[in-house]
């Protein structure tokens, strides 16, 4: 067990503080859900008494015990002497009910701050404030004032939430499942224990086998991220982030547009290794299925798909393809000897439709789940009564194959109620709707893929240059300082007259772009400060003549003249220092329409090599590095270069807030990238 929590998560005596004889109240009820704790359990209010059959003591220092954990049912305004009393009475831990907080601001910053202080000097691990607490069924330890967790079961899934709310509506959902749990905690302000602790103690839990966690704002995303990549080595970690509606707070450049602060979380947790899901069903469904199986590490594993009907199955091919996970074909041997077993006029290669269960469904089960290229196998049957057994069907493919399977049905509850239960008893996961059994086979799959991808051996980084970056840059300089980091960008002239500019436009020899060189304008093209294919003096003239137009912060206007480069494909590549996450990097399609098109891929910094190629592939446009209809592959082995550099560039440039390249070009495979403009923000 984690250090330090072993007294708020494992205590032999609990005491509950503001325990009350009225059966409405919280003190009330946190003291009934003590009912059956096996360890010491005391009541404390200063008007004495007795309440459920329990002595009530005046104080906490009138206990003739010392007191692991107190569970504290008492006005925020209270709470800092009972902690006091209880530093002074060597209590290990404390879990605060109670709000008027952190979360109300104002005069709630200095309590919550007084009473953390308090703990820290006193060595009392806090949980909440403002929580609902925590259950842990095992223990018959129900630290909460809903008496109705105490039906809860004992299980493997661990649940974290952020939400005191959440807590308590994950793990009901999970026992509506007919499901258990090893731990289910609150963290509500988190003052002192936070998500990140509960991680790690759940990480080192023998009774856990799977982390669901649900975040709604984090603090330190590094350390969490850390956290997280260190515990999927042992068990998988599914992850429920909150506030897709809230984009925070945009920097002045595309990239930091297009890094909202959800994307960022999700893009940040996935990197770390968890399964981001996006709602509570999903969160207990992926739950369940590892609870049960952990797929090996592999880089692409394929799934097999049983239905005895066709459209739930196009329907689970549908969303298992669209998440970007193989449903391949089976070999010719397991199609013909499942056709063998079918009627005719069946698709039999993938998905397996067998027109309705028949009596030999079993064995087809058998036949898909040996197939090489299938590493786990979802079934989908509606309910027909005295049908096939499901149980012995599923059971018999398990046992033949030791692969995973997920079974989904419908019908009337009492009907499908006993048919679930038995493919659990026969140990696979059984749940319901077509969309269900793939989002709980879209966690395995991509749990299995995040090992393997964890596995890899590590990538060498890009060596520092001496270069250093002005500090007020303006294109010229940018350009200058990335090319010392190895990425290519057009030749150019820097000019300070129209006369210096028509001798680079003689001495570039070709078509040229015209820019306003001015450190303070982020996107010339908005102003109009780019004049493209520039052949002739007289069309540069009249390039000149229109950027001394612009309206700038310069007293004297500069220009760029610079070759113009081939057409290619044109992506962004960004990178800032975000305030919550620290240094990250971006990728998507590039030009004007970045920020519309929103195809982007995001990683923390440091990004090696494998991570880039995985952003590569992560974006919806990938199709495009080919090779695509009659065009060459992309070279992706140059635009991975180009990612890793801006990375060290994030990491290692001192002052620097935020840099993107836009438009990258990338050129067929062997021909390399180009940077075509270049901005940074300090």
């Amino acid at each position: 067990m984690t250090v330090g929590l072993a007294r708020l998560l494992a205590p032999k005596s609990v005491a509950v503080i503001g325990a009350s004889s009225a059966p409405e109240k919280p003190g009330y009820q946190m003291l009934r859900a003590f009912e059956n704790f096996p360890g010491s359990v005391y009541a404390v209010n200063p008007r004495g008494g007795e309440i459920l059959g329990r002595p009530v003591y005046s104080s906490i220092s009138a206990i003739p015990d010392t007191v692991d954990l107190i569970a504290m049912v008492v006005p925020p305004n209270a709470s800092a002497d009972v902690l006091r009393e209880a530093a002074d009475c060597n209590v290990g831990a404390a879990f605060m009910v109670s709000g008027g907080f952190s979360e109300t601001g104002g005069d709630g910053y200095k309590r919550q701050a007084e009473v953390l202080d308090i703990c820290r000097k006193g060595g009392i691990r806090l949980l909440g404030p403002n929580t609902s607490g925590f259950m842990c069924p095992d223990r018959k330890l129900f630290c909460t004032f809903l008496p109705a967790a105490t039906k809860l079961r004992k299980g493997s899934i661990g649940i974290v939430a952020q939400s005191g709310g959440i807590n308590i509506t994950l793990a009901f959902l999970a026992h509506e499942m007919g499901l258990g749990i090893s731990l289910s905690i609150g963290i509500g302000n988190g003052a002192d224990v936070g998500v990140t602790d509960v991680i790690r103690h759940l990480a080192e839990d023998e009774g856990t086998d799977v982390i669901a966690v649900h975040l709604e704002g984090i603090a330190d995303g590094r350390n969490l991220c850390e956290t997280i990549r260190q515990t999927v080595t042992k068990k998988p970690v599914v992850a429920l982030p909150v506030g897709k509606a809230d984009l925070g707070g945009f920097a002045e450049s595309h990239t930091g547009k297009m890094m909202g602060a959800f994307d960022l979380t999700c893009a940040a947790l996935s990197q770390a290794g968890a399964v981001v899901v996006h709602s509570t069903g999903e969160l207990i469904d992926a739950a369940d299925a590892f609870s049960r199986f952990r797929l090996p590490p592999k880089a692409d594993p394929g799934v097999g798909i049983l239905t005895g009907q066709a459209g739930p199955g196009l329907l689970m091919t549908d969303r298992l393809r669209s998440a970007g996970i193989s449903v391949p074909t089976i070999s010719k041997k397991s199609q013909a000897d499942i056709a063998a077993m079918l009627p005719p006029l069946t698709y039999i290669k993938n998905p397996v439709d067998t027109g309705r269960p028949l009596e030999n469904f079993g064995d087809v089960c058998v036949s898909l789940a040996n197939d090489d290229a299938i590493d786990a196998v979802l079934v989908y049957a509606l309910y027909e009564a005295d049908s096939v057994d499901f149980g012995a069907a599923i059971g018999a493919g398990i046992g033949a194959s030791g692969k995973p399977f997920i079974f989904g049905t419908q019908g009337v509850k009492s009907d499908i109620g006993p048919l679930v239960k038995s493919v659990r008893s026969a140990g696979a996961v059984g749940i319901a709707s077509p969309d269900r059994v793939a989002n709980a086979m879209r966690a395995l799959v991509e749990d299995a893929k995040v090992q393997y991808r964890l596995g890899l051996p590590p990538q060498t980084e890009p060596e520092i240059p001496d270069a250093k970056l002005s500090a007020k840059p303006d294109e010229a300089n940018v350009k200058d300082f990335i090319e010392s980091w190895g990425i290519r960008t057009p030749r150019r002239l820097r000019c300070n007259s129209h006369d210096e500019a028509q001798l680079a436009n003689r001495r570039i020899s070709g078509p040229v772009a015209v820019k306003i060189l001015d450190a303070n304008i982020l996107h010339k093209s908005d102003v109009g400060g780019i004049r493209l294919d520039v052949r002739t003096g007289k069309q540069l003239e009249a390039a000149l003549e229109a950027i001394d137009a612009i309206k700038s912060s310069t007293r004297k206007k500069k220009y760029l003249v610079e070759e113009m480069a081939p057409p290619g494909l044109e992506i962004i590549i960004g990178a800032r220092k975000d305030p919550s996450w620290g240094p990250v990097v971006l990728l998507g399609l590039g030009g004007v329409a970045a920020e519309a098109m929103n195809d982007t891929s995001i990683r923390l910094a440091p990004v090696n090599r494998n991570e880039a190629r995985s952003m590569i592939d992560d974006l919806q446009a990938s199709a495009l590095f080919g090779p695509y209809r009659s065009a060459a592959p992309r070279d992706r082995e140059a635009l991975a270069d180009v990612i890793l550099a801006m990375s060290s560039i994030i990491l290692e440039t001192a002052g620097l807030r935020e840099i993107e390249l836009n438009p990258v070009r990338v050129y067929a495979e062997g021909d390399g990238v180009i940077a075509l403009d270049a901005v940074v923000l300090r």
